[in-house]
């Protein structure tokens, strides 16, 4: 049974990834991200003549970045419980460093001709980002090392070909792809597509948490008597590898390359400071997310900074980074008194 809900999850990603790394080339995909823009625009034109142009739905672009920040912060809460599970934390900080090496080299791979658009760069970004992860896998399974110290070869090695390349990214010239975005995050540039996109993602997530969620989560605790049930532990753990890259990769335009992990991680930090089971940690951080993507985006739409005569205005993933970071030292003050005399939640040993 395990082995089918493992081969399934497989198949489930393998046509997610299909779907949004080519979905350029599906009329059907590309028509439905259309449609997305039209009804957006149709929103705008109803909130214009009834509320003014004061409305977040008078303004397109507002609303398709809250959309795909919502998208997004519900694929994040939801992975952000396994990432601390299976103290993964630092795994996905690598991975996230891994997509500077991977722009990179899909920047100078579409200068060379060899792909082409934005997509193409995503795709590489993805592959690069999947093959880091099973290397480290692989890589902590055939030696003696730590596992922090394999990630911190396979990081820097990253990093290292991140920085040999960078020059292609001041070179590169892609429509519709900005590096400053890439590393910060920007969802004013979220377009239909994308949102079709983060859609496909979501779903592919809860079919695979569905089907693997549990034996994850057993594996977490301990991997040895997983093994002995009859879970296929190697199997499941890398699978949930590709799936994180692909998270990791494909919700960069939102938050950006250095902040993305930061949504792996405080949704379920600081579920397990209040949590009192493992149904709470899980419903919790997908919460907390929701607190933070949403409500931060909101709040860079609002909040303009004024330094003098100059007017700033905040950029939107380090809001919802600073509200996430906020959001864990409240729940520490308020967890004994939510927890009373309970420990916490054991994936937090």
């Amino acid at each position: 049974m395990m082995q089918m809900r493992a081969w399934l999850s497989l198949v489930v990603l393998l046509v997610v990834i299909g779907l949004t790394c080519f979905g350029a080339h599906l009329g059907w995909l590309a028509a439905l991200g259309q449609r997305v823009d039209d009804l957006v625009l149709a929103l705008r034109d109803w909130s214009q003549a009834r509320y003014g142009l004061e409305a977040i739905a008078s303004h397109p672009a507002q609303v398709k970045g809250l959309l795909g920040v919502t998208l997004v912060s519900l694929i994040c809460g939801a992975a952000s419980a396994l990432v601390i599970s299976n103290r993964m934390a630092f795994f996905s900080d690598a991975l996230a460093h891994c997509a500077i090496a991977g722009v990179s080299l899909g920047l100078i791979m579409n200068l060379l001709g060899w792909i082409s658009g934005e997509e193409g760069i995503l795709t590489m970004m993805t592959l690069l980002g999947a093959a880091v992860g099973l290397g480290i896998a692989v890589v902590r399974e055939k030696t003696a090392l730590a596992n922090d110290t394999v990630i911190g070869v396979f990081f820097a090695g990253a990093m290292g070909l991140g920085a040999v390349l960078i020059k292609g990214i001041s070179a590169a010239r892609v429509r519709g792809f900005s590096p400053e975005n890439f590393l910060f995050g920007e969802p004013l540039a979220v377009s239909g597509i994308d949102l079709v996109h983060f859609t496909l993602l979501l779903v592919g997530l809860g079919l695979f948490l569905w089907w693997l969620y549990n034996p994850l989560v057993f594996i977490s605790f301990n991997p040895s008597l997983a093994h002995a049930r009859g879970i296929s532990v190697r199997l499941a753990q890398y699978l949930f590898i590709v799936l994180l890259a692909f998270v990791v990769n494909y919700c960069v335009k939102v938050v950006g390359a250095l902040l993305i992990n930061a949504m792996l991680i405080f949704p379920a930090a600081t579920a397990l400071n209040v949590a009192r089971n493992l149904r709470q940690y899980f419903w919790i951080a997908i919460a907390v997310a929701l607190l933070a993507g949403p409500g931060g985006t909101w709040l860079s739409y609002t909040l303009v900074l004024e330094i003098g005569q100059v007017r700033l205005a905040l950029g939107s993933g380090g809001i919802m980074v600073v509200l996430g970071v906020v959001l864990f030292f409240t729940s520490m003050l308020v967890g004994r008194w939510v927890r009373g005399a309970r420990p916490l939640v054991p994936v937090s040993h």
